[in-house]
């Protein structure tokens, strides 16, 4: 069978599967993620082997520390996806919530009602975790998923999705409502993009190659992962103690991540003092500082000249950039030029700024006093997510339970006929 063929019979099967799904109800579906968490945990062995074959050929094709480290499964890495699912079963379901409730003039009584959306095609790169987090999510709001993982991560995937297809089956999961993309041709990237007549909605998750693509090929709406170029803003009347320990975090924690600090703005009036300090424990943590003029003139020729491009790069790596502005208007005005509208904090006593800065930056998590890290649905009390939407439309931010469904108008009548 031919690959355009063969991506067109998943979303068939993807698109029956859905019909199935949207029938079960909330406790059904809670048993089936109990089932797929002991089964995850069941296939611990077979999954970490699957991943040392993916972690051997990355290393092989020479992948960085970063991307090795998005790839790595351990067994506390994997408990976590099992405790992640069984989280997510705790959660409450949106699907069948009403929205509103009225009456109209005519006597018709109208109800908005969360729906699931059908069938998503989630499309990532590197995590493996995204198999599992993307499934459960949509399992549990009603929708049947297709999934394309990259190829550094194949084996791990597909490992994953059998623990969770025969876990879930187990328990009553309708047959083909979580489905791997067993190839790694990127023909097939392009196959799901095309195939509207059974995908409602697509979620590219990974570099700006693979979303252009997707978004080239598309014909059905398209919930962005996009690239997280984040900042942190140091005002003049920040913490300084309080600033270097959110900068740390944001860019050390987990480097390779896209809420990952990126680019780290501070005010002249404490640009001296703070880079001397800051500038120090981010070399201790092998942070390669690239910085204006003005931050060199602080830190000196260790400090590599930051370019034009650098601004607007997601190094996800342990790279930093700097630049010294002189309010924080100038501030505001840099990350509306070079940001992705991702995560982005101020660090500062003041109020007054702090709520100008949360009000003008046109990001979809916008912070104050805290670490850019932070943007995860985990964190948010959201449970697991599929990703982190950058678009206005239809989701913003981390995508979880309610970013998963759609609505629609039920219309109870009594014989009423228009005039």
């Amino acid at each position: 069978m031919d690959l355009a063929t063969q991506i067109l019979d998943l979303g068939a099967s993807a698109r029956a599967a859905a019909r199935e799904l949207v029938k079960l109800s909330t406790e059904s579906k809670n048993a089936i993620l109990l089932s797929m968490a002991d089964a995850l945990e069941s296939d611990t062995s077979a999954i970490l082997e699957a991943n040392a074959l993916d972690m051997k050929a990355g290393a092989e094709r020479g992948l960085s520390a970063a991307m090795l480290d998005r790839l790595r499964l351990d067994p506390k890495r994997l408990a976590a996806m099992a405790d992640g699912i069984r989280q997510v079963a705790g959660l409450s379901d949106p699907s069948g919530e009403v929205i509103k409730n009225w009456t109209t003039h005519h006597g018709l009584q109208i109800s908005k009602v969360r729906v699931p959306i059908g069938v998503i095609g989630i499309i990532y790169e590197s995590r493996p975790n995204v198999t599992s987090d993307a499934a459960v999510l949509c399992l549990k709001t009603g929708n049947a998923t297709i999934l394309r993982g990259g190829s550094e991560s194949i084996h791990s995937n597909l490992a994953i999705a059998r623990a969770l297809q025969q876990g879930g089956a187990a328990a009553g999961l309708p047959p083909d409502s979580i489905q791997l993309v067993p190839s790694t041709d990127r023909e097939a990237v392009r196959f799901m993009a095309e195939m509207d007549k059974y995908i409602d909605v697509i979620v590219p998750r990974g570099g700006h190659s693979l979303i252009e693509a997707v978004m080239r090929h598309a014909r059905m709406p398209v919930i962005k992962h996009y690239h997280g170029v984040c900042h942190v803003y140091v005002d003049k009347d920040a913490d300084l103690e309080m600033a270097a320990a959110i900068v740390l975090n944001s860019k050390c924690q987990r480097p390779g991540t896209c809420n990952a600090l990126e680019t780290l703005l501070v005010h002249r009036a404490v640009a001296d003092i703070f880079l001397k300090s800051a500038g120090a424990l981010l070399m201790e943590e092998s942070v390669q500082l690239r910085g204006d003029e003005a931050t060199r003139a602080i830190l000196g020729d260790t400090v590599l000249l930051a370019t034009e491009a650098d601004w607007s790069t997601e190094y996800l790596d342990l790279i930093l950039s700097i630049r010294v502005v002189d309010n924080l208007e100038e501030a505001v005005d840099h990350i509306e030029k070079y940001g992705s509208r991702h995560s982005d904090s101020i660090v500062t006593r003041d109020a007054g700024a702090a709520e100008r800065f949360l009000r003008d930056v046109d990001s979809a998590a916008v912070y104050w006093n805290a670490s850019t890290r932070f943007t995860d649905g985990g964190e948010f009390g959201m449970g697991a997510e599929i990703g982190i939407s950058t678009d206005k439309l239809h989701a913003r931010g981390p995508m979880a339970l309610e970013e998963l469904t759609t609505y629609k108008y039920q219309i109870r009548g009594t014989g009423q006929v228009r005039g």
